[in-house]
């Protein structure tokens, strides 16, 4: 009787251990996660790839080749010579066939030559790519500064050629000019010099009769006037190979 009620009591100790869920020391040792488990948890799997950033279709990668005057320069893009003129801004002429160099051109063009000579540069482009005689318009962007804004800072360029607007830069860079106004650098250091249509150069030649011409490329280079545009004094299209409006390219 007595072995009985042992063997019942016995019984019901086991039914309580099984229900409580006794772990033993080689249960914890197998659910705990291992060192490899956490890492499997924290970094990425092999195909796993970081998101790629996009470039804005808005900007393309070119490396000047040289400098025009402070308002246009040759790039290279995509493995050919392009012509850009610079959006909004207009420097004096260093280069024009009836006009002397005006004051704070070559400054200006020395400043671009110092700035983007041989520099790898972005365009941003805002509103038409290209003007009638095919040059890429566009915002210049080098080290990370807006160069076109940069020449307006310094009293360089006006803010010009407002064709097409709104532009995405157009407050800085009326912001940027005002500016210069206000402190008379540059350009506005020069009363009158600065009008809607230019500069007001006392000295230009203005004779409707005088006949610019270039006997070939080799000399309208010397002049340092190239390339030519159709329009342009001194542009004939015997040296416009292509026919597309461009000569001396």
């Amino acid at each position: 009787m007595f072995i009985e009620k042992w063997l019942i009591s016995l019984l019901i100790v086991f039914t309580v251990l099984a229900g409580c869920g006794t772990v033993t020391v080689e249960d914890e040792l197998t659910d705990a996660p291992s060192a490899d488990n956490a890492s499997e948890k924290t970094m990425p799997q092999e195909n796993e790839k970081p998101a790629e950033t996009q470039e804005d279709g808005n900007f393309s990668t070119a490396t000047v080749s040289r400098v025009v005057d402070g308002d246009t320069v040759n790039i290279e893009l995509d493995g050919q010579e392009e012509t850009v003129r610079l959006l909004l801004v207009d420097t004096p002429e260093t280069k024009h066939p009836k006009l002397p160099v005006q004051p704070f051109g070559q400054e200006a063009s020395d400043f671009a030559v110092e700035k983007l000579t041989g520099k790898d540069i972005q365009i941003e482009f805002d509103g038409p790519e290209r003007d009638n005689y095919d040059r890429l318009l566009g915002y210049i962007w080098v080290d990370g500064d807006n160069f076109n804004q940069l020449l307006v800072e310094k009293g360089l360029a006006r803010y010009a050629y407002v064709y097409d607007p709104p532009y995405t830069h157009q407050d800085e860079m009326k912001q940027a000019e005002q500016q210069a106004r206000e402190a008379g650098i540059g350009i506005w250091s020069i009363d009158g010099y600065v009008t809607e249509d230019g500069f007001n150069h006392e000295d230009v030649e203005d004779d409707p009769d005088e006949d610019i011409h270039y006997a070939n490329c080799t000399e309208a280079r010397d002049a340092g006037v190239t390339p030519l545009y159709e329009g342009d004094p001194g542009y004939n299209s015997d040296m416009d190979r292509d026919g597309d409006g461009i000569a001396c390219e």
